[in-house]
């Protein structure tokens, strides 16, 4: 019981020192705030109640440009152009003239940290081609998040009809920086920056050092939105995502997150299961083009004029002239029959009315006829007949000896004679000459196998190898460390994030997470002096200890 009304005490003095500052202010106050682990509510007040987002509206600019470098369309060292567009908008701004290029890891940190208009705009811009089609961009991507009351007109979120948002939507998008993009997340939780052109200071720099676990994410302000800020704190294993909208100043707007996020802290569980956001479900929109024609009566309706193929006439006759070799040939007789069958050559062939060869065999006395005539030149029909009464030639003897030819002719055609010559040109050995088993063997081949062909140059001595070696310091033995902590996972976290933000300068860069008495120390080896040197230069821009270690 006395714990009960402790936490009903707690509420009813936040609800006060929300709703007193609250009526005096001029746009309406909304507060929410969830349990960042698995995304369920804590507080809600006109959470789902359309306003201006302000500012916060970067959140989301900065959400389509991380999932453009992920999706591998930009590059963080892009050079994006600015237009007149972005060097126009009003304060707070970077300073960008128009016509200059600037990289797309600069932008983000103005955008991100100093809030700067001119650099949001060059991001949409850069990345859609226009701040309408990135407007557009951006509300498809609130869909695919679950952010149902929200509307994009523009890329750093000044005062526009129709651009609109509410403290759900916006804490949604807060979880979902965090656990979407963690290797970027840190670039919420920085002071001040590079950004190129300038040194920026965090606008959420007093509520960063005045709240302990703070370390994110936006802050936001205009005339018809008041002070809103979207924050995000860990403690221990809680951490909680918080949106506060239409604050009447940049103290109470921090004053009231605190108490909000306080008690968020004393309700939630330590432990619980994390549920982690499902990717956005994007839709895409596939726009089919079909050909309209515009139906023809010739299209639609048979011509009666046309011809059709069941009706059109047959191919007349081509006459084709006769080759040299068959002009030769005298024509077969043809029977009377074929010639009374044959047409009168009209120029039209009637292939219906054409009479089909009769097959017919050559008597015998036909054949001797035709073998005892002497036709000028003998067709193939006649010479047939005769090719097949003829005798097939001799099998000629293995030897190949004069005599034995001389014998075979001598012997004529008759096959006792060439059998009889045969067997007198045989020698008396047996045919020894003449019998495959009497024939010497082969001689064994060596099993001797030669690799390969050696000439007279390849008899000299090899060259000998020439040692070159490097002076000190210009290999790559060199690395860095980046300070102790207390868990290796924390240690691993950071050698991953590092490495993807600067994979450049890291490329080739052995990590390793050293287990000493003093905590875990993460460190990158295998890199030269001057990249060693580069990359603590870089860390130390980011308040994170980097010591150089060589060999």
């Amino acid at each position: 019981m006395i714990r009960i009304s402790q936490t009903a005490r707690l509420w009813a003095i936040l609800l006060l020192a929300v709703l007193a500052p609250a009526s005096l202010s001029a746009a309406p106050f909304a507060a929410y705030v969830i349990d960042a682990r698995t995304g369920q509510p804590i507080y809600k007040q006109n959470e789902d109640t359309r306003l201006h987002p302000a500012s916060l509206t970067k959140m989301m600019t900065l959400y389509m440009a991380f999932t453009a470098i992920e999706r591998g369309q930009v590059r963080l060292d892009s050079q994006f152009p600015v237009s007149t567009n972005a060097a126009s908008e009003p304060p707070s701004k970077l300073g960008l003239k128009a016509g200059q290029r600037i990289e797309l890891r600069y932008l983000i940190r103005a955008a991100a940290i100093k809030s700067a208009n001119d650099a949001a705009t060059a991001i949409g811009e850069g990345l859609a081609g226009s701040e309408a089609a990135f407007a557009q961009q951006m509300t498809q991507m609130a869909r695919a998040l679950g952010m149902r009351n929200s509307n994009f007109r523009n890329a750093h979120g000044l005062t526009q009809e129709g651009h609109y948002s509410t403290a759900h939507d916006m804490t949604i998008l807060g979880r979902r920086l965090f656990y979407d993009f963690p290797q970027y997340y840190n670039i919420f939780s920085r002071r001040s920056a590079d950004a190129g052109i300038a040194q920026v200071a965090s606008t959420n720099k007093r509520f960063l050092d005045s709240y302990q676990g703070a370390d994110g994410i936006k802050t936001g302000y205009t005339r018809a939105a008041g002070f809103n800020l979207t924050a995000s704190a860990q403690r221990g294993n809680k951490r909680l995502v918080a949106t506060v909208l239409g604050g009447t100043s940049t103290a109470h707007r921090n004053q009231v997150m605190a108490q909000l996020l306080d008690a968020g802290f004393s309700r939630v569980p330590n432990r619980v299961r994390e549920v982690r956001p499902e990717a956005p479900a994007l839709l895409a929109t596939r726009v089919v083009r079909r050909a309209q024609i515009e139906p023809s009566a010739a299209a639609t309706q048979p011509d009666p004029q046309r011809l059709v193929l069941t009706a059109s006439a047959p191919p007349a006759r081509v006459s084709r002239p006769a080759q040299a070799s068959t002009a030769a040939l005298a024509p077969a007789p043809q029977p009377k029959a074929a010639r009374e069958a044959e047409p009168v050559a009209t120029g039209r062939l009637t292939l219906a009315a054409s009479a089909r060869p009769v097959s017919r065999r050559a008597a015998p006395a036909q054949v001797a006829a035709a073998a005892q005539a002497e036709p000028a030149a003998p067709s193939a029909s006649l010479v047939a007949p005769v090719l097949q009464q003829s005798l097939r030639p001799a099998p000629a003897p293995r030897s190949r000896s004069a005599s034995t030819a001389a014998a075979i002719t001598n012997a004529g055609a008759e096959p006792e004679a060439i059998a009889r010559a045969v067997a007198e040109a045989v020698p008396q050995d047996g045919g020894a000459s003449m019998s495959l088993l009497a024939s010497p063997a082969p001689k064994p081949r060596s099993e001797t196998v030669i690799l390969a062909a050696m000439g007279e140059g390849d008899l000299a001595e090899p060259e000998a190898l020439e040692i070159v070696s490097r002076p000190a310091g210009s290999g790559r033995g060199w690395g860095v460390t980046l300070g102790m902590f207390t868990s290796k996972a924390e240690a691993e976290r950071l050698l991953l994030r590092s490495a993807l933000q600067d994979g450049a300068i890291l490329e080739g860069a052995a990590r390793h997470v050293a287990d000493t008495r003093r905590g875990f120390q993460p460190s990158f080896a295998n890199l030269t002096r001057a990249n060693a040197e580069l990359v603590c230069e870089r860390f130390a821009s980011r308040s994170q200890e980097c010591q150089v270690v060589g060999q």
